[in-house]
């Protein structure tokens, strides 16, 4: 730390904090940098300079205070600068006026030359337009700049569109920054010591789970391990940081955005019995919050893993879905109920595949009972030779302990479906239309049983009954049902029904 006088202020300039930084991330591409600031203040005006922010920081979100003493912080005024100085960013200070090149090339000796920067080609980076207007915004301009992007120079009277050499620049002003930089004017009614906590919402950080699944060659007990995977791109390396990461849908606006659409601590299952630091999680207000359990270094640009769940003996179901109706969803987008009741045709493209879907209840008894925030879930079947194979992936959504995640991981191969309209009755003086269908099942797989459930969705009116059903069916909701089919291998079975719609 640096100390200057300029005048009443005293200038103090702080190029590094206490080890004590902490991070929240949020899984929406932004976090909460917490840092200790050292502050050595005299009585009236102090100017004080932190040069260690982060390039994406949201400048009326700080909060400059001190929790410990009380000692009150009146910031007169509060300037935020992250355009670093760079080779580019001296060109633009320097275009219109003359300056050194130091020239290399093979075979000859080393020279240096004069050149006038005509243009420097600098496009500025305007972090403010990426906060207010977002990234897209940010990289239109930059297409738009491309044009103008080249430097000019003008040596012995004729121009170039680059630069002759490695340019050579006077020394630097006194207000030069080398990282992003807070400026503070703080006033103080006595001298004081004391430890600042600075704290702001910065952009460039995000994190997201992932899941892998194992099961073995045979069965359905599987094994789940969990990965979180921090990202860091906010233009500042975190040294032996406390990380701690915010599950759930958080409400964050942007400039001329609407609103978003947005226990006790219990440690997560390890491998093995062996006692290792893990990842601890609490409700905190109406999200969850993950601690990780020891200080980390977050190096900017680096994505890091950290296995924060491994849960062995889950039990999981293997489930298989024909679902036979085939719909235009976006010819009935939008569509009046009475349309879809009207069209004759609607429900009747048939879809052959049959789908294999994964159901795992996320409870203590499964070995689970955590919250899981939202990701992409991946599964693996050992083979006969004992190596891994992929068999599919799906994303889940933040769920909550003691619900039921139902995946789907691809279309089964020896299982068919076939379905068809074979009658079709309307009276629309009496308001009626009768239905009938014909739905053929087969599994052609050589040694193996399985069960099919065969789902109906009665979407054409919400007053319906089913009539004359060759099988047993199980109403799911308001307007689908449900027959659970059992099949022998090689074997083919036929539901019929008819259903009735009043109105």
């Amino acid at each position: 730390m640096k100390i200057f006088y300029s005048g009443v202020f005293l200038i103090t300039m702080l190029t590094q904090v206490s080890a004590e930084t902490s991070l929240t991330i949020y899984n929406q591409n932004f976090g909460v940098v917490r840092d200790v600031v050292p502050l050595d203040l005299q009585q009236g005006g102090n100017q004080v300079r932190f040069a260690d922010t982060t390039a994406h920081l949201e400048p009326d979100s700080v909060i400059l205070r001190d929790p410990k003493t009380g000692v009150k912080l009146n910031i007169l005024e509060q300037s935020y600068r992250a355009d670093p100085i760079s080779s580019g960013l001296l060109l633009s200070l320097n275009e219109g006026k003359e300056i050194e090149f130091y020239v290399r090339e093979p075979n000859k000796p080393d020279r240096t030359v004069k050149g006038k920067v005509i243009r420097s080609g600098y496009v500025p980076h305007n972090q403010t337009a990426m906060q207010r207007y977002g990234n897209s915004y940010y990289q239109s301009q930059m297409s738009m700049s491309q044009g103008t992007a080249q430097p000019v120079i003008e040596v012995e009277g004729q121009l170039q569109f680059s630069l002759p050499g490695e340019p050579r620049f006077p020394a630097l002003a006194d207000d030069t920054i080398l990282k992003p930089t807070l400026d503070w004017r703080i006033h103080a009614e006595k001298a004081a010591k004391l430890e600042a906590e600075l704290c702001y919402v910065t952009g460039g950080m995000s994190w997201e789970a992932d899941y892998n699944v194992i099961s073995p060659e045979k069965g359905d007990l599987v094994e789940v391990i969990g990965w979180v995977t921090i990202d860091n791109q906010s233009g500042k390396t975190f040294k032996d940081a406390r990380l701690q990461l915010i599950a759930g849908d958080v409400a964050k606006l942007q400039e001329g955005d609407a609103r978003s659409n947005g226990m006790n601590d219990f440690a997560m299952r390890a491998a093995s019995g062996i006692s290792v630091p893990q990842v601890t999680e609490k409700a905190f207000d109406d999200f969850h919050l993950y601690s990780l359990p020891v200080a980390s270094t977050l190096h900017d640009r680096e994505t890091k893993q950290i296995e924060f769940v491994r849960a062995p003996g889950v039990k999981s179901q293997r489930l298989y879905i024909y679902d036979g109706v085939k719909v235009d969803q976006n010819r009935y987008r939008g569509s009046r109920m009475e349309n879809i009741r009207n069209d004759e045709s609607y429900g009747t493209q048939s879809n052959p595949k049959v789908w294999v879907m994964r159901e795992i209840k996320n409870g203590n008894d499964n070995h689970l009972g955590l919250p899981l925030p939202k990701g992409k879930v991946r599964f693996y079947r050992q083979d006969t030779d004992g190596k891994l194979q992929f068999v599919g992936e799906d994303m889940i959504d933040h769920t909550a302990r003691d619900e039921t995640l139902r995946l789907y991981t691809g279309n089964a191969f020896d299982l068919v479906g076939e379905r068809k309209r074979t009658n079709y009755k309307s009276d629309n003086g009496n308001n009626w239309v009768d239905e009938t269908f014909e739905i053929k099942v087969r599994n052609r797989k050589q040694d193996e049983a399985v069960e099919i459930r065969v789902v109906e969705h009665l979407y054409r009116w919400t007053n319906w009954e089913i009539r004359e059903g060759s099988n047993t069916h199980l109403k799911t909701d308001a307007q689908t049902i449900e027959f659970r089919i059992p099949l022998k291998a090689g074997e083919e079975r036929v539901i019929t029904y008819t259903v009735h719609y009043s109105w």
